[in-house]
């Protein structure tokens, strides 16, 4: 009785991997996502990344004021509230996907307001779609 339901559940797992294995290919042409190009582009030592971030008070509270603006703002997405921000030596670089060219611009107000002017933002903020991304 044993050997019986354990052939069973084996037999049910064998023919569910191969159910997923052969789906039309249609159901398979979903291009995965590529960041290949923001990947060699944050491989430069020169462009700044989250784990360069720096650990001094100002550098770090820089970045958590314009984190929690962001957060706080239910009119922007979840790709806005989710944008990389590093601060260093008080000049804030954004990174990441956005909805739009207007959410863009209300990113990059927000992170202004908080440090101070618009000068000490670097944006590298795309638009999702852009072939940037």
């Amino acid at each position: 009785m044993l050997k019986t339901i354990v052939r069973t559940i084996l037999l049910g797992g064998l023919l569910c991997g191969l159910g997923m294995w052969a789906q039309s290919p249609d159901q398979q042409s979903t291009p995965s996502p590529d960041n290949t190009k923001t990947n060699q582009r944050d491989r430069n030592a020169a462009e700044p990344t989250a784990d360069q971030q720096k650990e001094n008070a100002p550098d770090r509270e820089l970045a958590r004021q314009i984190r929690r603006a962001l957060v706080q703002d239910k009119t922007l997405s979840t790709y806005a509230h989710n944008v990389k921000i590093v601060a260093e030596n008080g000049v804030v670089t954004l990174k990441g996907p956005v909805k739009s060219e207007e959410e863009k611009s209300a990113i990059e107000r927000k992170a202004a307001d908080v440090a101070g002017s618009s000068d000490k933002i670097h944006s590298e903020l795309a638009v999702k779609g852009d072939s940037e991304r």
